[in-house]
């Protein structure tokens, strides 16, 4: 992780010491808006995390800006129940993409905005116990868990 936090830090530094002329030429060249940001917290583990968000990933040391934006999520373990909270404003709900193999949790969604993220569940899940909602742009997961399960499985945004 120092590693990646000097790498965010040196990246920074360079985007700060461009002209202005250099900041519009790299503007126009691009997608445009750029969206990056970070949260750090202390997971349920005691461990420190840090959660990127936005359509600015990297790739070794220099970013690469995507068309999808990686949306903020939290993945809430309540003993024997896993709830996930994504934030994914400006999208029909209808245009939501949900898969579930094994311990991991595909979230995709396009139309005007889009978003992809991929979230690594605490457990394995009953996809059969899945329940999605999308309201005012936020997403609800809630699946009970499981042991055992396997195989692809979607499910349906209420």
């Amino acid at each position: 992780m120092e590693e990646e936090m000097r790498e965010f830090i040196e990246e920074s530094e360079r985007l700060f010491r461009m002209s202005p002329e250099e900041l519009d030429e790299l503007r126009k060249r691009g997608l445009g808006p750029y969206v990056y940001g970070y949260r750090i917290y202390i997971g349920p583990d005691g461990k420190v995390k840090v959660d990127e968000f936005g359509n600015v990933r990297r790739e070794g040391v220099k970013p690469r800006i995507s068309e999808e934006a990686e949306p903020l999520a939290d993945v809430i373990d309540e003993g024997d129940k896993v709830r996930i909270i994504v934030e994914m404003p400006g999208v029909e709900k209808d245009k939501i993409k949900l898969k579930v193999s094994g311990k991991e949790l595909l979230i995709q969604a396009g139309d005007g905005r889009k978003y992809f993220k991929r979230l690594t569940l605490p457990d394995e899940v009953d996809v059969k116990s899945a329940k999605a909602n999308y309201k005012n742009g936020i997403l609800e997961i809630e699946f009970k868990k499981m042991r055992g399960s396997t195989g692809e499985y979607e499910i349906k945004v209420e």
